[in-house]
């Protein structure tokens, strides 16, 4: 019988697995520590197993490096941590990229089902070690589940319509724009494609492109003085009656269908709910106009989905706020001011196939300053790359 070392170090721990005696698989220290790094959680649970393991890791030869990446696939972000370390200690130990295993990383680059962050950072350092390889992986990733690495492969693309623009060829830079712009999951990304495909005579569609529902029944406003409207359950809360007459802050209130023209998908509150028209005698008002104040509203819409499907309910607001998916809570936030942008909160969600009612509680507080007048939303629903998901009648024009 062949005898197997307990513990094996220097070159002999870089090996994924090792043959044994009758050809028994038998893991090797690295394929061993692994799980330790993956264990690592808050309040310093699992620090010292993984110092430990960090060492026999960090030691490892630089083919071990696909196996430390793959650890980081559904690892959390303080176990990520620990293992981006191990990768950039064993790259150190390497002399650098130009040492590194190159076609092993990216065949790990290539399987897709690997953690974004792993393969982000596989991708970076095939990049160090040949950037001509890596510029031309670049070509077939428009359309990568990584967020990260689409973007990178949509700027080439960018960048080569720029190209033509310059050189006078307008109808083939607007074809690479348009290109761009349908693969383009970033938003600043996208809001600068759309400047240039209309510079160039293009259209874009950035409201189908996103998936921001325009379509609304709002009802209210109901009481929020003093902030307690947030935690108070109104009536739309305990039913969805969208025929109903329902008691509001001063007096019965009703639904309203609402479609909003913006083409983010903005819905303006207040423009349903605008304040009472000042005395004729009245100075002219300075800065924005005020709205109402202390107020909720509530929006409601349905969402027909073609099959059931994990998705991201994302939205966009800078008032305190609540979501409820088919009347389960998804989230909720009692912040206000702070600012909207697109996509400022994510939050998973599971999809029913048909209709999906999603309902959200538009909270306004009593601050009376010329940044707080906006009572507003923006919603979509994309799956987690940001590919926006439209009902069953309206296929989408690019695949995730």
């Amino acid at each position: 019988m062949v005898p197997f070392p307990r513990f094996l170090t220097g070159a002999c721990a870089v090996a994924s697995l090792l043959l044994v005696g009758g050809g028994v698989v038998v893991a090797s220290p690295v394929t061993d520590s692994l799980p330790a790094l993956r264990a690592v959680d808050h309040e310093g649970k699992g620090n010292a197993a993984a110092a430990k393991a960090w060492g026999v890791i960090a030691a490892a030869d630089a083919s071990a490096l696909p196996d430390i990446l793959a650890a980081m696939d559904g690892a959390n972000p303080l176990a990520a941590n620990w293992l981006r370390a191990a990768v950039d200690a064993v790259v150190a130990k390497a002399g650098g990229s130009a040492k590194l295993p190159v076609d092993s990383l990216v065949r790990f680059l290539g399987e897709t089902k690997h953690d974004p962050r792993a393969r982000r950072l596989a991708f970076d350092l095939v990049k160090g070690a040949d950037p001509t390889r890596a510029d031309t992986l670049l070509d077939g990733m428009v359309e990568d589940p990584s967020v990260e690495l689409r973007r990178d492969a949509v700027a080439k693309v960018i960048a080569r319509a720029e190209g033509l623009k310059t050189a006078g060829k307008k109808e083939e830079a607007l074809a690479a724009y348009q290109k761009a712009f349908a693969a383009s999951r970033n938003v600043e990304q996208i809001q600068t494609l759309a400047t240039a495909i209309r510079d160039l005579g293009g259209t874009v569609d950035l409201t189908r492109h996103f998936g921001f529902l325009r379509n609304w029944q709002i009802v209210g406003p109901f009481d929020n003085t003093e902030g307690k409207g947030f935690a108070a359950v109104y009536p739309p809360e305990e039913k969805l009656d969208l025929s109903a007459s329902l008691d509001g802050k001063e007096g019965k209130v009703s639904w309203q269908p609402v479609e909003t023209g913006d083409e983010y998908g903005i819905v303006n509150v207040n423009l349903t709910y605008p304040p009472p028209a000042p005395p004729a005698d009245a100075p002219p008002a300075e800065g924005p106009k005020e709205g109402l104040k202390g107020v909720i509203a509530y929006a409601v819409t349905e969402f027909v989905s073609a099959e059931d499907r994990p998705a991201e309910i994302r939205l966009g607001c800078k008032n305190a706020w609540k979501i409820w998916l088919n009347g389960t809570p998804v989230f909720e936030r009692e912040e206000y001011h702070r600012g909207m942008e697109i996509d400022q909160y994510r939050m998973p969600v599971t999809l029913r196939k048909g209709p999906n009612t999603i309902l959200v509680k538009i909270c306004q507080d009593e601050q009376r300053r010329p940044w707080t007048t906006e009572w507003e939303f923006q919603l979509r629903v994309c799956d987690d790359v940001g590919t926006a998901i439209l009902p069953p009648a309206s296929p989408p024009t690019v695949a995730k």
